[in-house]
């Protein structure tokens, strides 16, 4: 309707260019939300790119994506939403890489129509990771006794106080196998022929935007703005979707921290910072 009535305004009243709503999609992707982190869930992108689907004079989103991957649900929840309202709004969907879109960061990319990167962004890391410590000789160390109680023969699988087990091992292996072939079968989706037949595709490992590129695994080099202007025009404009800010301008997370309290709080920060550096640190980050 706004498009109809701007075409009866005199033309000096018509706007000479082309706004593009822009949605930065930077962090480890995590379930959840914290104060003490910067990460990307359903619960704190969903907003952000609803309201960049609803500008109804744009003729596409530009999605801007930096993460090392994460949560593999919560990658796929966003990659579904975006292709959800790409649909429902009519909209072109250009996705951009700058350092890196690995892992789920990659699952997140291939909900665009085409995805551009910067001949030196890492992109790639098809596969599944799990990784934790040990701690059966430490305990023995300090005189600590560990006490476990369940019901359920299962149900303390993994424990990083016990010694490995074989079936749990073999129990985590095939979990990692069906999420990666759920993965696979996104890309494969998405992709297409686009996809070398390159048997390194699916291993994990991850490229450079060049190789990237000769790989199929994204469709052009480049950045956002000479990009988006050589499609729509050189007066193209973008407008930044800001996440909600606060009373004194800080970014509101989407829950708040529970029964802990600040002390529990800070704690699970220092965790969630630990494993946030350790995704990134992979990619040389």
């Amino acid at each position: 309707m706004a498009r109809f009535i701007r075409k009866l305004l005199p033309r000096r009243w018509r706007p000479d260019h082309i706004e593009i709503p822009v949605v930065r999609l930077h962090g480890a992707i995590m379930a959840g939300s914290s104060r003490f982190r910067n990460d990307l869930s359903l619960s704190s992108t969903a907003g952000m790119l609803e309201e960049a689907f609803s500008d109804k004079d744009a003729p596409a989103v530009a999605i801007s994506i930096n993460s090392p991957g994460g949560s593999p649900v919560q990658s796929r929840l966003i990659y579904r939403r975006i292709r959800d309202l790409a649909a429902e709004k009519n909209k072109k969907v250009h996705v951009f890489v700058e350092d890196v879109a690995a892992s789920g960061g990659y699952m997140i990319a291939v909900a665009g129509d085409e995805i551009i990167a910067d001949p030196s962004s890492i992109v790639g890391s098809i596969g599944v990771v799990s990784a934790s410590f040990g701690f059966t000789e430490l305990i023995k160390k300090i005189g600590v006794e560990r006490r476990v109680h369940t019901a359920g023969s299962n149900k303390s699988t993994l424990d990083p106080f016990k010694p490995e087990n074989k079936q749990d091992i073999e129990h985590l292996k095939a979990l990692q196998l069906e999420i990666h072939e759920t993965f696979i079968n996104l890309v494969k989706e998405r992709r297409g022929e686009k996809l070398s037949d390159n048997p390194d595709l699916f291993t994990g490992l991850f490229w450079t935007g060049i190789r990237g590129l000769e790989l199929g695994l994204i469709d052009g080099l480049g950045d956002m703005r000479s990009h988006l202007q050589s499609q729509y025009g050189p007066k193209t404009k973008l407008k930044l979707i800001a996440p909600p800010r606060g009373l004194f301008g800080r970014k509101l997370p989407s829950a708040e921290i529970g029964f802990g309290g600040i002390g529990a709080g800070f704690a699970e920060g220092i965790v969630n910072a630990a494993e946030e550096r350790a995704l990134w640190s992979r990619f040389g980050l």
